[in-house]
């Protein structure tokens, strides 16, 4: 019985220094040498400042929570108070569900009065939340949406705006899985660069 109890205990520490040291110290090492980025959150920087993720959406709005014309706007989300990592999810609300239905009229028309368009012209992204309610990303619909009123309030030339935004849209991954999309960080960081 006692060497039994010793050969257990050895292999308990010696896979306890193989698998709970040796490999999460092999995939870090690999993670920061390969993909650096990626393994420390996809952070985005101004003057070396980090200002947020572009993996996690986020809102670009006043201390009041109104949304700041001079920057791109986000998808809503349900997370939390918004784009709370702490509060992932979605509304959960189907789509016949009166508070949902409700929701997306009163966003369409606050939307498109912001916008300064017509409410069907706003597309459906502008008004709905992601699954996580921390999707970064918005369409180029949306994104081309909103070139008239961010190009008013910065004062600069809408055509420059517009073909920002336009070098900003990620195609489809491997051509055809997903929709092209923008992430609204990423413009918003490339929007300040340009002042």
């Amino acid at each position: 019985m006692l060497r039994q109890s010793w050969t257990a205990l050895r292999a308990l520490l010696v896979f306890t220094v193989v698998l709970g040291l040796g490999y999460p110290l092999a995939v870090t090492v690999i993670g920061q040498v390969a993909f650096p980025t990626q393994a420390n959150g996809s952070l985005e920087r101004i003057d070396g400042r980090v200002v947020g993720s572009a993996l996690l959406g986020q809102s670009f709005t006043d201390a009041d929570g109104e949304p700041l014309r001079e920057w791109f706007q986000s998808r809503p989300s349900a997370a939390g108070a918004g784009y709370d990592g702490g509060a992932s999810s979605g509304s959960n609300l189907g789509p016949n569900n009166p508070d949902l239905v409700f929701a997306i009229e009163e966003r369409r028309l606050a939307i498109a009065e912001f916008e300064g368009v017509d409410p069907a012209l706003v597309p459906a992204d502008a008004v709905t939340t992601s699954a996580s309610g921390l999707d970064p990303h918005i369409s180029p619909e949306y994104a081309l949406l909103q070139v008239p009123r961010v190009a008013e309030a910065r004062g600069i030339d809408e055509g420059d705006v517009r073909e920002l935004v336009e070098s900003m849209i990620q195609e489809r991954d491997l051509g055809y899985l997903g929709e092209p999309t923008v992430n609204v960080l990423q413009l918003n960081i490339a929007l300040a660069e340009t002042d």
